[in-house]
């Protein structure tokens, strides 16, 4: 059933005003030292109230940004965000910045930002967020009095030029710092103490200088300073989301050739069911997946159906491609009579969390000209000038068995339909959709779609399938996919992935999050189809260690590699045919790579460094064909500091030495540490300059994790 009332459309995420700014200003300077005196009641900020789009203290270019706020910009739970502006002001008074957190219930985290180059008054600060929700974001400017007089006072006193003046002037500012509402007993003690010792005659002016200028003085002011002209920015948009929105590791598979069977009798192939899936689930957990996503399982249409690696004469017994969505028994509301019932598909998704995996569905707005939805709603659809439906086409490509839903004849209609689609699917516990081509469907309706489902269950999260032009890619993920499919599989030189990591972790790290994937059950790049085992080991090394998010194409750890004729995908592609496996056998062989996969996984679930995009740096080799990268990663509980080798070339050993960028990694050029391989377990004595040798036929890839100073 559907609606003629079209559900209301999130709009655009207003962005409030400045908020008043509050602070003190400066005291007057004195003409002569004075005795010391209880601090006058600040005068009134005279900027408060004044209005217009810069503060006191200007404060530009606040990132990260989506579109300038249009969007919200996207995090997640515990994840580390770098913040920065540009904060400066008139004169040579010294200004600083605070970058604030607000959370969903109206609470705050701070940190003060510290400069960047000098001259170009760039602040930048890391703040974690700690909870999911809306949280808004703002940096605040303001002038650094202490800041100020330390400049002038150091160089005054030095000179001999007002001496007892700059003294005074710094005992008053430390005296009105310790009385400051929120400050904390020792600070106010450490404070007052400093200011009694810049008054004291009994000492001299180096000694009564530095007394303003302890270590302790400076930790008491860093935990609550005096901030004058205090001139926020607007607050601006900040989504923070459950942790599997940007760290995952997924597992794709067709449930209908799990358990299917050859009868030999009727010389034909026999589905598999949603039951035997299930059974697969247990292997996909062990190996450390934490994602098992399945292809449609809905009724697939008769009209057109394809057959054998896309050719247009099915048998009778062909199952035809899952994406050929409709036929007599139902549409996207309807499980295939041959995987079983909603019964089976609950068993499913309680098995898999059992296991604790959780389940992405296959979303194919595609429709077989046997869809429920081409009989009951024609106006769904583009008809063309002969009267009939236009299939879906990619010139070359035909695809005559699907029929590509118009979403502009009747928006209303299809909007509520696809919603309860959805709906439905969450309420038997699917968490996640992989949406099959959301580029070939309008942009707004995809935001439309992913707002209105987060209104009611923020924890469901979205990965486009679009291999398209970096604009469409970049807006799906502004709008609200949270995961993106990408151009990873097509980058195989050294310089190209380089390039391609340093964009992502840089130009659209605040709201595109990648997933790689070395294969997918439509592609097998000419990498994959030459290179063997060597190849699909460095791939799903580079995928799992170089992305906070990766997947792989089941019938990976068995290299499955032989290609269609003409075409980037498998031969026997599992789209048009049965395709049962022998994992068991494979392992028994040793010809699984079953163990290597769940190695990385416990490799990226051990190591935080591993856990994030940002941060990604590469090294210098003196062979282009070895990729040297680090992650390094520094919170309350230490430094996590990973160094990944990599030989990109599949057939031949390679030997060379590479260069660690020392200052990058937090140390002297001259310092050695101990490293030890995560893949082999062996230990090795590591600085600047290092010899490798990769053999791709024993182990193509070094992994490894600096010892903990």
């Amino acid at each position: 059933m559907t609606t003629k009332q079209r559900p209301q459309r999130p709009s655009t995420v207003p962005r409030p005003s400045p908020d008043s700014p509050a602070g003190t200003a400066a005291a007057a300077t004195p003409a002569a030292p004075v005795a010391p005196t209880t601090p006058p009641a600040p005068p009134p900020d005279p900027w408060r109230g004044r209005g217009g789009n810069i503060g006191r203290i200007p404060v530009t270019g606040v990132a990260p940004l989506v579109d300038g706020g249009r969007w919200p910009t996207k995090a997640v739970v515990w994840e580390q965000i770098p913040i920065s502006a540009t904060v400066f002001r008139e004169g040579h008074d010294a200004v600083a910045a605070t970058a604030v957190l607000t959370r969903p219930d109206g609470s705050e985290i701070s940190a003060r930002m510290t400069l960047g180059t000098p001259g170009v008054d760039d602040h930048h600060a890391v703040l974690t967020p700690d909870v999911e929700g809306d949280w808004q974001l703002r940096v605040e400017g303001w002038s650094d009095p202490y800041g100020t007089w330390e400049h002038d006072a150091t160089i005054k006193v030095r000179a001999g030029v007002d001496v007892a003046l700059m003294l005074e002037e710094g005992a008053r500012l430390l005296q009105r710092a310790a009385e400051m509402p929120g400050r904390d007993g020792e600070g106010a003690e450490v404070l007052h103490r400093a200011a009694d010792r810049l008054r004291s005659t009994s000492a001299g002016d180096e000694d009564r200088l530095q007394s303003g200028l302890t270590p302790d003085v400076r930790a008491a002011l860093d935990r609550l300073p005096v901030r004058e002209l205090l001139s926020p920015s607007p607050s601006y948009p900040l989504r923070v989301e459950r942790r599997l929105a940007a760290f995952s590791s997924w597992y794709s598979f067709v449930p209908r050739s799990e358990g299917a069977w050859f009868d030999e009798n009727e010389q034909r192939w026999h589905s598999g069911t949603l039951r035997t899936a299930a059974d697969r689930l247990p292997a996909i957990a062990a190996m450390g997946f934490d994602v098992a996503y399945i292809l449609p399982i809905h009724p697939i249409g008769r009209t057109n159906r394809k057959g054998p690696n896309n050719t247009l004469d099915a048998g009778p017994a062909d199952p035809g491609s899952p994406y050929a969505i409709g036929a007599a028994e139902g549409g996207h509301d309807t499980i295939h009579p041959d995987l079983g019932t909603f019964e089976d598909f609950d068993h499913f998704v309680a098995r898999a969390r059992e296991l604790g995996l959780e389940v992405a569905l296959d979303l194919a707005l595609n429709c077989s000209p046997d869809h429920p939805w081409v009989r009951e709603h024609p106006e769904w659809f583009t008809t063309r000038a002969d009267g009939s439906i236009a299939f879906a086409e990619n010139p070359p490509k035909k695809y005559q068995d699907i029929y590509p839903p118009n979403f502009d004849n009747d928006p209303e209609g299809i909007y509520a339909e696809v919603k309860r689609v959805v709906d439905l699917w969450i309420a038997h516990g699917v968490t996640l959709f992989r949406v099959d081509n959301p580029h070939t469907k309008p942009v707004e309706f995809w935001e439309w779609l992913i707002a209105a489902v987060r209104a009611e269950h923020p924890e469901v999260v979205w990965l486009a399938e679009a291999f398209t032009k970096p604009a469409m890619m970049h807006t799906l993920a502004k709008v609200g996919f949270q995961q993106s499919y990408s151009y990873f599989a097509w980058r195989n030189a050294a310089w190209e992935i380089r390039e391609y990591v340093d964009q992502l972790q840089h130009e659209s790290a605040h709201y595109m999050r990648p997933n790689f994937w070395p294969t997918t059950h439509d592609i097998l790049t000419p990498t994959m189809q030459y290179g063997g085992p060597p190849v699909f080991k460095l791939r799903a090394a580079l995928a799992a260690l170089l992305s906070n998010s990766w997947g792989i194409y089941t019938g990976y750890e068995l290299v499955e590699h032989v290609a269609r004729p003409g075409a980037e995908e498998q031969i026997d592609n599992e789209k048009y045919q049965y395709r049962p496996r022998d994992f068991a056998r494979a392992e028994h062989e040793g010809r699984s790579l079953a163990p290597y996969l769940t190695r990385l996984n416990e490799i990226r679930n051990a190591h935080g460094a591993l856990q994030q995009l940002r941060g990604t740096v590469f090294h210098g080799s003196d062979d282009e064909n070895i990729l040297c990268f680090s992650r390094r990663l520094v919170d309350g509980h230490g430094e996590d500091l990973v160094i990944v080798v990599v030989n990109l070339d599949p057939h031949a050993a390679r030997e060379t030495t590479v260069h660690l960028d020392l200052g990058a990694l937090d140390r002297q050029w001259w310092q050695r540490f101990e490293v030890t391989d995560l893949i082999t377990g062996d230990t090795f004595e590591w600085g600047e300059h290092n010899y490798v040798r990769l053999d791709p036929h024993h182990e193509p890839v070094h992994v490894l994790h600096v010892r903990q100073r």
